[in-house]
């Protein structure tokens, strides 16, 4: 990501790439222009591809990427044009047809740019990036066609996933290599605390806990816990929902980015909202990855380390069929014990139960280790970047 580039006016890129138009519609947080986000970059800097991005809210888009100017038309940013998106009639300030246009999470595209496409003598790869899910079903309708009623356009469903005959998930080329080389340096780490805490790494013993969640009633009770855990605890924390939380169980008025607090055996760190890469890094920095959503719960598994997904809610628990999908692979190759004792605290962290870190620590080392298996076995269904792209090309030809 170049979030340090500034923003222009031009497009960058190769006459002769493939071009690709991105339509995205912010729901809620940040899920859905984060995937968006990390498709563009990837399907721009590993495939060549000239890639747009049509955006509602660029104001929630430049939390994630900080040289984004909110109320720009139109800009450019490490070579991806970025379309302020007034939907549901608006198709940028030009009307140009990409070779592929993707539909993330059936936000519907402007009807003026749909009968463009039918215009077009070559018709687009028309693609609707669907919502992950581990469930069974979506390996059936991966790559499903749709045809529209009205024009000679056909739609193609393409479902993340986590198993095989799915179009996988998002992860760079150069992921791993980063990944290790953080490991492998302690400057490295020494100097993200530095930048991210304003402390020193803690000590050995310590176990370090990331905390990005939506708000939830469980939070009160495994603070709890980790004050009064026999080894101690430090909790990075970015700034967001679960913040009020914390500052009720400190006893202060806030718990913003730069707030440190202790209780106990738990200490805890209030981090800024942080762009992509940066994310990564706090999932390396740490033992334990407490992730919601789609994007960080991704990241969490790429980050090889123990991870709790809080799912997004919705409604009569329509979520916890797909929480259970995502256990069911993840969790298989587990004892028993240790698979019980993960699915316990995920139905917990999800409103079912009640969370026990104790139980879970005493599996730390299985779920360590398993952590590290999972990130293999996930890369063998290929990234989503390169499964969609080349299913794209085969569009085209």
């Amino acid at each position: 990501m170049s979030s340090a580039t500034p923003p222009s006016t031009q497009p960058v890129g190769a006459p002769t790439a493939i071009a690709c138009d991105i339509f995205c519609a912010v729901i809620d947080n940040f899920g859905d222009i984060g995937v968006c986000w990390r498709l563009a970059r990837q399907l721009a800097s590993e495939h060549g591809w000239q890639v747009r991005v049509f955006v509602d809210d660029l104001h929630a888009f430049q939390k994630l990427c900080p040289s984004l100017v909110p109320d720009r038309a139109r800009q450019a940013i490490g070579g991806i044009v970025i379309e302020h998106w007034h939907e549901p009639t608006h198709a940028g300030e030009t009307l140009e047809v990409a070779d592929v246009v993707i539909e993330a999470f059936a936000c519907e595209l402007p009807p003026i740019y749909i009968a463009a496409m039918a215009r077009r003598e070559r018709k687009p790869a028309w693609i609707n990036l669907e919502y992950l899910s581990a469930e069974d079903w979506v390996a059936d309708f991966h790559l499903r066609p749709s045809p529209h009623p009205h024009y000679p356009l056909t739609k193609t469903f393409f479902f993340p996933g986590l198993g095989p005959g799915t179009g996988g998930v998002l992860k760079e080329s150069q992921l791993d290599a980063s990944r290790a080389a953080f490991e492998a340096s302690q400057p490295a780490r020494e100097a993200w605390w530095l930048k991210t805490t304003g402390r020193a790494p803690p000590p050995a013993e310590a176990t370090v806990v990331s905390l990005f969640a939506y708000e939830n009633p469980a939070v009160d009770s495994l603070l709890e816990q980790w004050r009064d855990s026999a080894e101690p605890v430090v909790l990075l924390v970015p700034e967001g929902r679960i913040s009020g939380a914390l500052a009720r169980f400190f006893r202060l008025p806030s718990f913003a980015a730069g707030s440190h607090a202790a209780r106990g055996s738990l200490s805890a760190h209030a981090l800024a909202f942080t762009e992509q890469p940066g994310y990564d890094a706090l999932l390396w920095a740490s033992d334990f990855n407490f992730v919601r959503g789609e994007d960080s719960f991704v990241r969490a598994q790429w980050a090889a380390r123990p991870f709790v997904w809080h799912i997004y809610p919705q409604a009569d628990d329509a979520h916890l069929p797909k929480l259970d999908a995502a256990l069911a692979h993840y969790a298989h190759t587990l004892s028993a014990d240790a698979r019980d004792a993960l699915a316990r605290f995920w139905h917990a962290w999800n409103g079912v139960g009640q969370a026990d870190w104790a139980d879970l620590q005493r599996h730390r080392a299985a779920l360590k280790q398993r952590a590290a298996k999972w990130a293999a076995e996930l890369a063998q269904v290929g990234d989503l970047a390169g499964n969609l792209a080349l299913f794209a090309k085969s569009q085209l030809k």
